[in-house]
């Protein structure tokens, strides 16, 4: 992704935005077009008047100018006479729409590890959004603060902070399945609408000008187990983010091969358990992997060989727990792609690195 350099600060159209910020999933924008059409406006003018594409209204894995995407909603907001717009937004999204997060954090033990989850990864989805928990401002010792915002040195807009504290604010409600307690929303703004517009939308007291925007909850909250939460899926998950942190590039084909040596050990890793591991549809990945001039079963078959590799000049593995690993169900098989890979045979490559070695 790319990362947000300076803090320039210019204005368009009557619009403050910010030149050089960093890139977002296009699904941030999950639910634009449908609230648009019901408000009789034009999602795809509001679109275009802000330079963001118009691909970007239909798909959820565009990498889209995080400055586009904050204007989209506020010169909609301005056009429509709408200035509830991100609330009504942010009541159409789902957790889906963060992605292979959304894997990590439905399957968290607790509240406490989908936060801190989120906190850590949350730039995977937007490079500038940042997810902290911190102490209460008031001083309420049974009260912690979610603190939710942009990159230091950048504009909170009205529209944008709106759909993310209505966002963060329904995920808690889904995931401990129900009210969890919510004291206070804090906005650092005096927005064009009504505080009572507000106070319905999020059931607590909302006040305007503060200095961040955030939601003040119960520090019990934490504790709290997410129902339904699978571990091993967790571990998958955040060990997939991991990996997809560490690339710095636009390529699927890093993400994919971390998710297949994610899933190899568990079994045969097909294109769909992939693709729900990183929350694409089957046919999505296998587009965007043949924009990248390769395929599944390439990407596939490379990391079995590094993987073949590995286990045979690294450890005493038997040859058939080596083709287990490999997801493999054979050993005959294991033998089979050690000829096409090197045209010799697993027992010949392991005994070759041994001969080598001092």
């Amino acid at each position: 992704m790319l990362g947000h350099t300076h803090s320039f600060l210019t204005l368009r159209d009557n619009y403050l935005i910010l030149d050089d910020m960093s890139v977002i999933r296009s699904a941030g924008l999950r639910g634009f077009r449908a609230t648009v059409a019901e408000l009789g406006g034009n999602a795809e003018e509001f679109a275009a008047a802000a330079g963001l594409p118009i691909a970007a209204l239909d798909a959820d894995d565009l990498l889209v100018s995080d400055e586009a995407m904050a204007l989209t909603l506020e010169i909609a907001a301005d056009r429509m006479h709408r200035p509830d717009l991100g609330l009504r937004i942010g009541a159409r999204q789902d957790l889906s729409m963060l992605g292979p997060l959304a894997l990590a954090i439905r399957n968290s033990p607790t509240l406490a590890d989908a936060l801190e989850c989120t906190s850590r990864y949350l730039f995977v989805h937007a490079r500038s959004l940042s997810l902290t928990l911190e102490p209460d401002p008031y001083g309420d010792r049974a009260v912690t603060a979610l603190h939710y915002g942009v990159r230091a040195g950048l504009p909170s807009l009205v529209q944008g902070t709106d759909l993310g504290l209505a966002f963060l604010h329904r995920t808690l409600l889904r995931l401990v399945d129900g009210p969890y307690g919510l004291r206070s929303v804090e906005l650092p703004y005096h927005p064009p609408a009504p505080r009572a517009i507000y106070e319905e939308f999020f059931g607590a007291p909302v006040r305007f000008d503060r200095p961040v925007a955030m939601l003040r909850v119960p520090g019990s909250l934490a504790t709290r187990a997410v129902p339904g939460g699978d571990e091993h899926l967790n571990r998958l998950a955040i060990a997939f983010l991991a990996e997809q942190a560490a690339d710095a590039g636009g390529s699927l084909v890093p993400q994919v091969r971390a998710a297949v040596e994610q899933l190899l050990a568990t079994g045969t890793p097909d294109i769909a358990a992939v693709a729900r591991l990183m929350t694409l549809h089957p046919r999505t990945l296998q587009r965007r992997l043949a924009a990248e001039h390769t395929g599944f079963a390439t990407i596939l078959d490379e990391v079995r060989r590094a993987e073949a590799r590995r286990y045979l000049t690294t450890t005493d593995l038997p040859m058939s727990q080596i083709a287990s690993l490999l997801g493999l169900s054979e050993q005959s098989t294991f033998t089979r792609s050690c000829q096409r890979w090197w045209d010799t045979t697993p027992s010949a490559v392991r005994r070759d690195h041994a001969r080598a070695r001092p």
